[in-house]
């Protein structure tokens, strides 16, 4: 876990552990004051037990470098959060999808560090009366919802009832809910923008771009290209679903329209995969004559072949946001939507 402005430690070995957490580390994870935690580590009646539960279970799940004065077993869990799924637009909606995986484990993480039980809703939200009826039955407390697909509108008329829940996904226009999600103008930008410095001038982009955070990653492709002076040619534009064969199915399509690329800017990396699988098929050397960027670092970029550049979205943080947001939304606080920066990984399929 990333922790910012967080100095070192000495361990009882004598080494120093930038792992150890302080009471600064506690309050970002809890989402509350440091003064709030300090009073809960000491078991002051001043802090609800509630809020003193969580913050003990989150200390002792992590390393927590003082005293706990007042140490307590965790057992039932406080809360019962469901993460549902919207119907596919441009993602893909599957729980197989890598994505999908890693984000639910940052949430999932997250969630066990407030002694907090996890549920997937396999129950279709464009009824949004029945996804506000898991809260009011009892079945759950909360709910995350992992993108908004075409749901934008429904999920403002879900905040005005009282259902207390946030999204993973891009901000966009008119939204009355929380939202949690990368900079995805940014992402779009950077990775453009580092294709465009190893001199690469016909930079295709390869994805759905309908879909919301997808349709921002393409507006910083193009504002990059703007920026640096390449023309925008629509016809290096290639529709492409977040599997691998549909972007191989894409690369296919450039080769027979006879289209010259030497740069993919891709709107995940599975998409990437499948694009460098298109290339290396058509006996295309990746990175030496098209450089390759995927959108999203899940596990497996780092050992595709070659290993994947990519723009970085913050799993582990995301869930932290998440939850920690959704856990303040429960004990009536206000909160606000999160942008987190989108990072460049540099790896061997852009050759530098």
């Amino acid at each position: 876990m990333a922790r910012t402005n967080k100095k070192k430690k000495t361990s009882a070995s004598g080494e120093f552990d930038d792992s150890l957490y302080r009471l600064e580390d506690l309050a970002d994870l809890a989402g509350v004051s440091i003064s709030t935690v300090s009073r809960a580590l000491n078991n002051s009646p001043l802090v609800s037990d509630r809020t003193k539960k969580k913050i003990l279970a989150i200390a002792q799940t992590n390393k927590y470098e003082g005293r706990l004065k007042d140490r307590i077993y965790v057992g039932e869990p406080t809360n019962t959060i469901s993460v549902v799924i919207p119907p596919p637009q441009g993602r893909d909606s599957r729980l197989s999808d890598p994505f999908l995986l890693d984000l639910i484990g940052g949430i999932g993480d997250a969630l066990r560090e407030r002694s907090c039980d996890l549920l997937i809703s396999h129950l279709s939200p464009t009824d949004l009366d029945s996804v506000a009826g898991l809260v009011s039955s009892g079945r759950t407390d909360a709910l995350i919802f992992l993108g908004q697909s075409t749901l934008h509108e429904q999920l403002n008329q879900l905040s005005f009832s009282g259902t207390p829940f946030v999204v993973w996904g891009a901000q966009l226009p008119g939204q009355q809910y929380c939202s949690v999600g990368s900079d995805n103008l940014q992402g779009g930008h950077r990775a453009t923008r580092h294709l465009i410095r190893l001199g690469r001038k016909r930079i295709a982009f390869v994805g759905d771009t309908d879909a919301p955070e997808v349709k921002l990653r393409f507006e910083g492709y193009k504002q990059a290209l703007e920026e640096f002076g390449v023309g925008f040619d629509p016809k290096l534009v290639r529709p492409a679903h977040f599997f691998p064969e549909s972007a191989m199915e894409a690369i296919d399509v450039l080769f027979e329209r006879d289209i010259q690329v030497d740069g993919i800017v891709a709107a995940s990396d599975m998409i990437a995969m499948g694009a460098v699988r298109g290339l290396i098929k058509n006996n295309i050397s990746v990175p030496d004559q098209v450089s390759v960027i995927g959108y999203d670092d899940v596990h497996v970029a780092a050992y595709s072949s070659p290993s994947l550049t990519t723009i970085r979205q913050d799993v582990a943080k995301a869930g932290r946001l998440l939850v920690g947001k959704l856990m303040r939304m429960l004990e009536g606080e206000d909160v606000r939507s999160a942008v987190l920066p989108a990072e460049l990984i540099v790896r061997e399929s852009c050759g530098a």
